[in-house]
């Protein structure tokens, strides 16, 4: 009997199901991975917005609503990898010192484009330190 060299059709219909089979658990995985990997780029737009928030603050006895005077190009200001755009941090609102209260800010980053599949949804920043997001918890979100 002569052998024959080479794959049978049932061979390779096994090899391209378990190619088929991997990839649909490792999907998932990989998305949510790079999901989450982003959200480090909104925590540091957020860090640095209000590192620039304090600096204005001490020259101007007040906070600013423009991202612009804070020193960047756009307001509200993309935070981009490469080409693509995955928040938008902007200042959501100031608040003047009055006699009751201080002065204070609130910082946003809005999820953009596929960012917007995160479950953390936007991320929010206090003058006083204060971490919030729109869904999802602090600690897993900004813990990651």
């Amino acid at each position: 009997m002569k052998k024959s060299k080479g794959f049978t059709l049932i061979e390779l219909m096994i090899v391209v199901a378990v190619i088929g089979i991997l990839t649909a658990i490792a999907l998932p995985g990989y998305r949510s991975f790079i999901l989450k990997s982003h959200r480090t780029e909104a925590i540091n737009g957020l860090l640095d917005a209000a590192s620039r928030q304090a600096r204005y603050y001490t020259t101007n006895n007040t906070y600013t609503t423009s991202m612009t005077t804070l020193g960047y190009s756009a307001d509200p200001n993309p935070v981009a990898s490469a080409s693509n755009l995955y928040f938008n941090v902007s200042v959501a609102s100031v608040t003047a010192a009055s006699t009751t209260a201080p002065a204070s800010f609130v910082l946003q980053a809005v999820p953009q484009g596929t960012q917007a599949n995160d479950s953390c949804g936007t991320f929010g920043y206090t003058d006083l330190g204060q971490r919030t997001v729109s869904s999802g918890t602090v600690a897993s979100c900004w813990g990651q």
